[in-house]
């Protein structure tokens, strides 16, 4: 429902604090300001969703985004250039920590809000949905007293939340922990946090050559961005600490081979990775009105392949009032990988890429398409949500014989559109049978990924 303001008779003041205070209180993620021909449109993301809050007449455009940018601390002569800003203030009993940013467009200025929530950080590593198997092995890797364990994942994918959630499992007086982030999100109580300023030449490089003469046992870093910072970062673990840091990617096999192409020595990086924890988001299922449905062949193909087991009926959305299209909140979706001596070996030898990909996904790992339809039998979050994040290209474990190859095609087309397969096509793969030729059915399909032959 799109939110309206009586501008003649509220203060924009007054509307830039309602905007915010509301935003937190539906569960946002971040805010929005579209500059538009006609008008200023404020958006919000609600559960990885973008949806239309409000619209901001054109002659109070210019005067709600120097009101941001005031309280944020930036520049408000300065509009041809990006510019960052934080807020963290309380208003009418609401703590609001925000990150704000500007960019110039050809219609003005459009500023983005980012609401942190570290609450879940604070309650613990327990409480970010690990299955019991994966909260496991992640507990047994942040035991090591040296070595590097990676958090990846997307921009938005709660990369934070986890390396602060495990910060804050390993922080003890008998430590000294050093912490090199830009920006700083979340101060942490006992540990030594250190924000990067590259106007100045603090960068993480060379924060990091420093803090190695700090005494350190354990170095987060709040993200490896460049072949510098992962080389430090990797000689920083052989030499007896742990350094915990996080990397845009979307697997365990692509970060392995991400650290290779920054030009990572091999031997090296054999010797120091540990942990690699790959995350992704998805949206949760609402425990007042989800309901059972059916699963048709395709749905029934993919459980079977994936998991080894038969399912004939999966959570879907409803609809309340509590919740939003039947979805509230998110549920995290990991892979956790513990590095093994023969996973240590292939990376030293520089083995090919398939030997390396069925040495990881043949070891003990969930991977992400594994957790998200173990999360949906159990009425976490539905399959609709997991194929629409998960792609079967990136997974290891996808093995669909070639006697369902009808089948094998629909599914994998199906994931790829973010739709069921048409009716027609259904109809010919339903029952489908080893004697049975559907060459003519589906020589128009793709071409199938090397990966799922």
């Amino acid at each position: 429902m799109i939110r309206t303001f009586d501008y003649e008779k509220v203060p924009i003041v007054e509307v830039v604090n309602e905007i915010l205070i509301d935003a937190v209180k539906r569960g946002a993620s971040d805010v929005h300001f579209d500059p538009h021909d006609e008008h200023l449109r404020v958006r919000i993301r609600i559960d990885g969703e973008l949806m239309d809050y409000s619209f901001v007449p054109n002659t109070l455009k210019r005067n709600l985004i120097t009101r941001v940018k005031i309280i944020a601390g930036m520049n408000i002569t300065e509009s041809r250039l990006p510019q960052d800003g934080s807020i963290k203030t309380n208003l009418k009993d609401t703590n609001l920590d925000l990150r704000v940013s500007s960019l110039p467009t050809n219609l003005g200025e459009k500023i983005v809000i980012r609401i942190l929530d570290y609450t879940m950080s604070l309650k613990g590593l327990e409480y970010l949905g690990f299955s019991e198997k994966n909260y496991r092995k992640i507990s047994e890797i942040i035991k090591v007293p040296n070595g590097i364990i990676l958090v990846t994942g997307a921009t938005g994918t709660g990369k934070s939340t986890t390396v602060y959630a495990i910060l804050q499992k390993l922080n003890s007086r008998d430590r000294n922990l050093i912490a090199v982030e830009d920006p700083i999100e979340m101060e942490l109580d006992g540990i030594n946090q250190v924000k990067v300023n590259s106007d100045i030449g603090l960068t993480f490089a060379n924060c990091l050559r420093s803090i190695l003469r700090q005494d350190p046992d354990i170095i987060m870093i709040g993200e490896i961005r460049d072949v510098e910072t992962a080389k430090i970062a990797v000689r920083a673990s052989i030499t007896g600490h742990l350094v915990l840091s996080t990397l845009h990617t979307n697997n365990s096999l692509n970060t392995i081979e991400r650290l290779l192409d920054m030009n990572v020595e091999r031997y090296l990086l054999a010797s120091a990775l540990t942990g690699i924890v790959s995350q992704k988001l998805a949206r949760k299922l609402c425990s007042k009105c989800q309901k059972l449905r059916a699963v048709n062949e395709y749905e029934k193909a993919i459980f079977k392949t994936v998991l080894g087991i038969d399912i004939n009926e999966i959570p879907t959305a409803g609809s309340c009032g509590a919740c939003s299209n039947g979805y509230k909140g998110r549920v995290a979706i990991h892979e956790v990988l513990e590095i093994n001596q023969n996973i240590r070996d292939a990376i030293a030898d520089g083995v090919r890429k398939d030997i390396l990909r069925e040495l990881v996904y043949k070891s003990d790992v969930t991977t992400l398409l594994q957790d998200g339809l173990e999360k949906v039998i159990a009425g976490e979050t539905t399959l609709e949500e997991i194929l629409k994040i998960i792609e079967f290209e990136d997974e290891g474990a996808v093995d669909i014989k070639d006697k369902d190859n009808a089948l094998r095609n629909a599914i994998i087309d199906s994931v790829k559109s973010g739709n069921q397969p048409d009716k027609k096509t259904s109809d010919k793969t339903n029952n489908y049978d080893d004697s049975v030729n559907y060459k003519e059915t589906f020589e128009e399909k793709t071409e199938i990924p090397e990966l799922l032959l």
